[in-house]
Formats: C-alpha cells, structure tokens, sequence
C-alpha cells in the first residue's frame, strides 16, 4: 500500500511507509489486517495505480514521501554508533527507507524490515533495493503488517514508520497501535508517522497520545494549502502508560497480536 504518501481515513482514524497498504503497504486489496472491510476490497492493480502518483513530483503524495525522507534521515543522523534496525509497517513501494538508506552515510549499519501485503509493491520495492546496493540492508517481506509477528528479530526498533497507515484505520485501532509502540521501540527510538487533517481532524489526539505513551515530539509538519500532516516522537519513556519501561521490552509483545483492522481505500492522503 501506500508509502509514505498514504492514504486516508474512513471510519474516524487514521504511511508507510510510502503508503498506506494496511498491512505494511498491502495490497490484496486490503492491505493491512487482513483487508477487512468493504474500503478495502479492491482489485488487484488497485494499489499499483494509487502509486502511480509518486511520479508525479508535484502531488501530495510526492511532497509528503519527500517530508517522511527527510524525518529518515534525520533520525539516521540521530543514531548513535552501532547497528540501527528499522521497520516499515504498510510499507508500499519502499521508497521513503530504501532511497535514503541508499545514500546515507549509515548505510552499512542499517538492518530494515520492511512488510507489505500486496505482492507487486513487494516486487517493487525488492527490485527498487536491489538497484540502489541495499538489499543486504532492507529486507521486504510480503506479510500482514499488523501482526506483530510480521517483525520478529526486528524489535526493539530504532526507527519505527507507520506511514499511510493511521487514515485507514479506526481511532481505537489507531490509540491502541499507539499505545504499542513504547514494546516496538528500543530506548530513544523513532516512530515517524502520517494522517490527514480532514475532518474529523484526529492529528492533535495522536499526537497527545504519543506523549502518553512516554514519547517526545520531535516534529510535526502539516504542509499550508494540503491536508496532510508527518509527525515524529521519540520515545523517552516513564510516561503513565508506559510506567517504567525503558524500550527494549518486545517480548511483551503477543507475536499473534493484530494491531489494526485496515478498511481504507487509499483517499488522498492517509
């Protein structure tokens, strides 16, 4: 599904990586959770074309994969010595990790899962990896993204994007993917994640969850003139949801844990 460009709300809430796939850039039609949802059933180049505007430099989605690379790259810069794991949730095409990885000086340190449904953006993104040198460093696999088995021996993670993911899933799938995220991240880690701003405007919640859940705000950019908004928390842990946790704690997670149920039919952007 949708990269970093991704797609919108349905039901009230509402990536990655460049999309919004519902399981890591998905595209059986559904993406994510298991494609769920009459927004979601789609034939099968339906998510093919809804990337199609990537190529076009000029559209939303173009500015907001452009605006989640630089968060990337940022949060690469961040990272202390050592090895840096990543993983991209509905992570479409690849290109918001894939293109900065390619030409960063951290490359060599980098580890990337990234998890998309839909089997032509895994081809995609596979081939896109391949022909930027970093197919040692990002792995794609076609997989649920919101099962958290779809990361095994990636978490704790450094940098965590769920981007196109938040428009095309409920409010209460989005808190609760939220709220997940203190056992996704190891201590100082990054979440970068997207939503558009139509109404019902759900960006300042996700944003105070966020901080509920022992993150800091690092940045948040919402574009004057489009609707679409790219947040980015690290976590710090010790807030009231998060207790004592330092990060680091995914063995909490339950591997068959569904985060999300994704419906969304990849509107503009998520």
């Amino acid at each position: 599904m949708p990269e970093s460009g991704s797609k919108d709300d349905a039901r009230g809430a509402g990536g990655q990586g460049d999309g919004a796939r519902g399981a890591g850039g998905q595209e059986d039609g559904a993406r994510g959770a298991g494609g769920q949802g009459e927004g979601a059933m789609r034939d099968a180049a339906h998510w093919v074309r809804w990337h199609q505007t990537y190529e076009d430099p000029d559209s939303a989605l173009s500015l907001r994969l452009r605006l989640v690379q630089s968060e990337v790259r940022e949060a690469l810069d961040r990272q202390a010595p050592g090895p840096i794991a990543i993983v991209s949730m509905c992570a479409g095409q690849g290109r918001d990790v894939i293109d900065v990885v390619a030409s960063h000086r951290r490359r060599e340190d980098v580890r990337a899962r990234l998890v998309e449904r839909d089997p032509a953006l895994v081809a995609f993104a596979r081939r896109r990896a391949a022909a930027c040198g970093v197919s040692r460093h990002v792995e794609v696999v076609e997989a649920d993204a919101s099962l958290v088995c779809s990361y095994a021996g990636f978490l704790p993670a450094d940098l965590v994007l769920i981007c196109g993911v938040f428009g095309n899933i409920g409010e209460g799938d989005i808190r609760g993917t939220v709220s997940r995220m203190p056992s996704f991240c190891a201590p100082g880690g990054t979440v970068i994640w997207t939503r558009h701003r139509r109404p019902p405007d759900l960006t300042s919640s996700v944003r105070g969850w966020f901080v509920h859940a022992g993150f800091e705000e690092v940045s948040f950019v919402a574009p004057p003139g489009t609707v679409l908004s790219v947040g980015c928390h690290r976590f710090v842990g010790g807030s009231a949801a998060a207790g004592s946790a330092a990060g680091g704690n995914s063995q909490d997670l339950d591997p068959d844990l569904r985060l999300f149920d994704f419906f969304g039919d990849g509107a503009l952007p998520a």
